[in-house]
Parts: C-alpha cells; structure tokens; sequence
C-alpha cells in the first residue's frame, strides 16, 4: 500500500484520556486496570473500564444514538484537537470526500442487555419503547455516528473482524483513497464493556482472575477493557512526518477462538505490513500480547519466525486491558507515541518471562530513538492485521 499520512490521531482508554496523557501513564507505568466492579457482574477478574462514560450526554439531534458505546465514541473525539482536525479536512475536500472506517466487535450490545432485562421485569412480549437496533447494537452504528458527528457525507464501513478490526481500518482506508472513493479518511475503532463479553470470554476460560501478564510464566489470561481512538489520513505524508508505512492482512480460519499453534498467518500479516521496508529499521514491535498462554505463544512463533529474537517487542494490554474491537486503534496510538517520544514501553505486570518464549519481550523501558513500530493484532476466526509506523521518507 502506498503510505498514509496521519494528519491527526487522539485515543480514550482505561488508562487516560488523550495522548499527552497516555504517554504519561505509560512513562509512569500506570495502569488503568482495576478490580472488576461492572454493572452487575460477580465474576472475579481485573477491567478497564473508562471513568465518566456514564455522564457522557450527546448532542441533542443525535439523541438516537445513546448508548454506552457511542458515547465512549464521544468523549474520545472531543479529545486532541481532532474534532478541529476533521473540520479542517472537511472544508480542505468537502464532506462528501472524507470517507469513515470504524472497526468494533460488540458495538451496543450492552444497550440490547438493558433493554431486554426491562422487558423481562415488565413481563412483556415486547422490548422497550426507547429501544432502537439501528443507531445502538447495529455493527454500523458506531460508524455512522461517527459520520453525522463529524458532518461528513463519505464512503462510510464498519469494520468488524473481532480483535483486528480497528487495525484493518487502515487496510481499507487505504484502499478506498487509493481507489478515488474519498480524498481523506477518518479511522477508528471503539468497543465497551458489556456482560456478553465478561461472561462470553469467561466461559471461554481465556479471563484471568489476576491482573493481565502478557508472556509471563504465570499467566492465567487476558484482562477485558473498553476504549476508542481515531485518527485522520489523507494521501503522500510529508518527509518526516508520522504515516502508516504498511497494512498487512491474512485469515488462517484455524479454529473459532484459538490461534494457529505455528502462527504462520500471523506472520503472514507482519511480513506483508513489512513490505520492502528494510527489517533493519524495525525498532519495535507491539505485540497483541493478550496474556492468554496459546495467543501469547503464538504469536512468539509467528514474530521468531519472521524477525528473530533480537528486535525489542512488548503488550502493551498491562494499561488497557484488551479492547477487542477497539484494540488496533488503541495499539496504533501507542505506537505512534513510541516514535515520537522515543520511548519503548515495558510488558507491563510481566514479573517472570515464560522461558518457551523467544522474542526480545521487554522488562524494563527504553528511552531511545524509535525508527519504525511494527503493531499487531490478531482476532477470533484467524483474522489477521498488522500496521508498520514510521515517519515518511
């Protein structure tokens, strides 16, 4: 793919709101992962869940859209300037040229839970009046809230391939720019915690009851979390400013729910975000990394396999937890954060590395220059992204 400049990018998480802030809490080694007290839930396990969601009020023509998710979706974008950002593009191409790509995976889910628990207490054959599928629990009314939000009248997808779906937004941006279908593309992802997925990923065995430890010896699994991050693309970035060098995909449709043992699609994706950049410039790679021991050990294999065990690599999930949906955006922030800071994050919570692990896992930060930042995520099903960033030749 041809590279994409990244005009502008902000990110909303468990652990901070913003960029500055989340360099902050990465420096700071500060996570946002607490003891599980969600709505309701009784399960024993660690989230991210994000402060203040529960104030967030939309504006008042798109009251339609309320949910917990869209409004995850609001306070990210007010934050870093990007609303700014967005109008800029829109009068530099008009609204009809600037495309949205949003990737999640549970979208409103946790809206539907509420509305069909009050139908259960009313005994009713019908859900709730105030429920509406299309602007809540529809995969696509992430993307097009977005879209009215930000006043654009382009190409709008919602991308949703589980836990590689806001770093396939990028994939597909690219296409679309490539193609002429838009001049500049707003990309993202936003997922928030629901009881589907606390109780859905439990019954899978894959929730830890101990904080997340990516590619510790005692890791027992992932910590779930919720976030939302956008960036703004457009075509030929700047000699020296921030890109996406490379968007590499695959699907290996190994199993449902369990990674390729080898992680040859894995690697397939990293060699193809990769292209002709030579390894040599790789300072970095953010694992997927969701502490879960087959996802961990699979993508060791994949990242060996391909790069050897010398380029320095880390999860940064310890601060998050992971976002599913929302995690390549989330991940592609970070990592967008480690160039311009040059700074290399640790494996958060990681105690004691597993010794059948052979990758360059971090124990300890590195404030050093960064070059390019090779991000991964790896989802559900086999589907497959990684992102290359770097700053434009």
């Amino acid at each position: 793919m041809k590279p994409l400049a990244i005009s502008a990018y902000t990110v909303t998480s468990a652990a901070a709101r913003g960029r500055a802030a989340h360099f902050d809490a990465l420096r700071a080694e500060r996570t946002g992962l607490v003891e599980q007290r969600f709505e309701d839930a009784t399960l024993a396990c660690w989230i991210g869940a994000v402060p203040g969601i529960e104030s967030v009020s939309l504006p008042a023509d798109l009251a339609s859209f309320d949910c917990r998710n869209n409004r995850l979706a609001e306070l990210s974008l007010a934050e870093d300037g990007f609303l700014d950002a967005v109008a800029a593009a829109r009068a530099r191409y008009g609204a009809a040229r600037v495309g949205v790509f949003i990737g999640t995976s549970t979208s409103g889910v946790r809206h539907t839970e509420v509305a069909f628990r009050e139908r259960a207490a009313a005994k009713s054959a019908h859900l709730p009046d105030w429920y509406d599928y299309r602007t809540t629990q529809s995969t696509f009314s992430i993307a097009d809230y977005v879209r009215v939000r930000l006043g654009l009248d382009g190409v709008t997808n919602a991308v949703s391939a589980a836990c590689a779906s806001s770093a396939k937004v990028f994939a597909s941006a690219a296409r679309a720019l490539e193609t002429g279908l838009c001049d500049a593309a707003v990309v993202g992802g936003v997922d928030s915690l629901c009881l589907t997925t606390l109780y859905g990923f439990n019954a899978l065995q894959l929730v830890s009851t101990d904080i997340c430890r990516p590619a510790d010896a005692n890791r027992k699994g992932l910590s779930l979390g919720e976030a939302g991050g956008f960036a703004l693309v457009e075509r030929a970035p700047a000699p020296g400013t921030l890109a996406c060098l490379g968007a590499g995909e695959s699907s290996d449709a190994h199993h449902m729910s369990q990674p390729r043992p080898d992680g040859a699609g894995a690697a397939q994706a990293m060699a193809r975000a990769l292209g002709g950049v030579p390894r040599e410039r790789l300072s970095y790679v953010n694992l997927h990394g969701t502490a879960t021991p087959a996802n961990d050990a699979a993508e060791d294999a994949a990242l060996t396999r391909l790069l050897g065990t010398t380029v320095p690599c880390s999860s940064t999930k310890g601060w998050t937890g992971h976002t599913l949906g929302a995690a390549g955006i989330v991940e592609a922030a970070l990592s967008l954060l480690a160039i311009e800071h040059g700074f290399l994050p640790r494996s958060l919570n990681t105690r004691e590395l597993d010794p059948k692990l052979r990758g360059a896992v971090l124990l300890a930060p590195l404030q050093a220059p960064v070059d390019c930042v090779l991000s991964n995520s790896f989802g559900f099903g086999g589907a497959n992204c990684a992102l290359l960033f770097g700053r434009a030749a």
